[in-house]
């Protein structure tokens, strides 16, 4: 199958399975905005799960925060996101559709995708959502949601510094939403309105900044391939100095190869000391990092791995989609599977059977995500099983009532062996 097709038949199991749903879909949907749902969740929790422990229980140098959605405005004026969060915007004259100016560039467009008609010239559009506080609507009351999650941490360096004393390079991450009032989005949830990033800001010395960089770099990498993203899907591509945001010196793209091209999944800035010494300007709070030993004082420099939890879901799932014969598979890693296990009566309408297989499943729910399945036949129920990518499928048959064991089925290579009830829990946490 051609990689579109793929990505097609990735959409459509989204939706038929449980995973993605357009959003407001009974009244139309809202453009760009998707919900997900029960399977979605439990595969979201997974990556962020992985990240955070990768990223921060694992790690000595790395501290937590959860920041407000809503930020004092000020905030926004010092992080330049004001006057620079700004999209060229460009207009069909003849169907009068909008698009991103840099976007159609980057595909070699000079004319309107749709209907080829002639373009206006660009206009600068500000990408941040305006809300208002309070009962009134005017300049005074303005706030905005936040297009991206660093400026929280950078607004509590400080409190991080005081509460924690921590030895430089260090670093504060947090993973939330964010939103971008995107001229051109789409492409299912590659590109939405609303968003979840995680997020990390490294405070390191201006001289080591390469050094880090390379090292956040390879990490990202790594994280992408444990989840069971291909290297064949990945590349890295450094920004030109004309692509690169006003805060960066050196801003490199993990991108996945979608059927529409090669696209950013992950973004590495070098942001320099820029976030800081601008909060320090605007509020005019110190923000300084202070060495004990040597007494010196000095504005830290950053580095920043960011990476989209959606655009993660969407590069696992496309990765882990297989057609095996008439079989569906979704080849996710264990860890990743939205349940890990399944469990079966053999026939439903056998009391001493599936009072076992309510036993078993009871037990192995307190341990891991379980699902009970008994609809249809053993045969539906594996293929069923196997298209939301859960590893392993367990069977509580006649022979279970005689000696405790049952039938435990690999996902991947459809083999079955009898093992103990009593180790099936070893079994799968093994491999998760």
């Amino acid at each position: 199958m051609t990689s579109q097709e793929k990505f097609e038949k990735v959409v459509s199991l989204c939706k038929r399975r449980g995973f993605v749903y357009p959003s407001s879909e009974i009244y139309g949907g809202f453009a760009n905005t998707y919900d997900y749902g029960p399977l979605g969740v439990q595969l979201l929790r997974s990556i962020k799960e992985i990240w955070w422990k990768k990223f921060v229980e694992d790690r000595e140098d790395v501290y937590g925060l959860d920041g407000s959605v809503l930020l004092n405005p000020k905030v926004w004026q010092a992080s330049g996101h004001v006057d620079n969060f700004t999209d060229p915007l460009v207009e069909c004259k003849k169907c009068h559709k909008r698009y991103r100016q840099d976007f159609l560039e980057q595909e070699g467009e000079t004319n309107c995708p749709e209907c080829a008609g002639s373009l206006t010239e660009p206009k600068m559009f500000n990408g941040m959502f305006k809300t208002f506080v309070g009962p009134t609507e005017d300049t005074s009351s303005v706030a905005y949601l936040r297009p991206e999650t660093a400026q929280a941490i950078f607004v509590n360096f400080s409190n991080v510094l005081n509460s924690f004393s921590p030895k430089i390079p260090f670093g504060i991450a947090q993973i939330g939403k964010a939103f971008r009032n995107e001229i051109t989005a789409g492409n299912f949830i590659h590109r939405t309105l609303e968003f979840e990033q995680m997020e990390l800001e490294y405070f390191i010395e201006e001289g080591n900044w390469e050094k880090e960089f390379e090292k956040w770099l390879f990490d990202m990498l790594k994280f992408a391939y444990d989840l069971g993203i291909s290297k064949e899907s990945l590349r890295v591509r450094e920004h030109t100095s004309k692509e690169r945001s006003h805060y960066s010196e050196k801003t490199v793209d993990v991108e996945y190869m979608y059927y529409f091209g090669w696209k950013e999944l992950y973004g590495l800035a070098y942001r320099t000391d820029f976030d800081l010494k601008q909060h320090s300007k605007f509020s005019g709070k110190k923000l300084l990092y202070r060495n004990n030993e040597t007494t010196e004082e000095f504005t830290p420099h950053i580095i920043e791995p960011s990476m989209g939890v959606g655009r993660t879901f969407l590069a696992v799932m496309l990765d882990s989609y297989v057609e095996d014969g008439d079989r569906i598979v979704l080849k996710l890693k264990p860890s990743l599977a939205p349940y890990k296990a399944a469990v079966f009566p053999l026939v439903r309408n056998k009391e001493e059977l599936v009072k076992k297989a309510r036993e078993v499943f009871d037990g192995l729910k307190l341990q891991f995500s379980t699902v009970w399945d008994d609809r249809g036949n053993i045969g539906k129920r594996y293929y069923s099983q196997d298209e939301i990518g859960t590893p392993y499928c367990i069977t509580i048959d006649y022979q279970t009532l005689k000696d405790n064991t049952v039938t435990i089925r690999d996902r991947d290579t459809t083999k079955q062996k009898r093992i103990k009830i009593f180790d099936i829990s070893l079994f799968v946490l093994k491999s998760i």
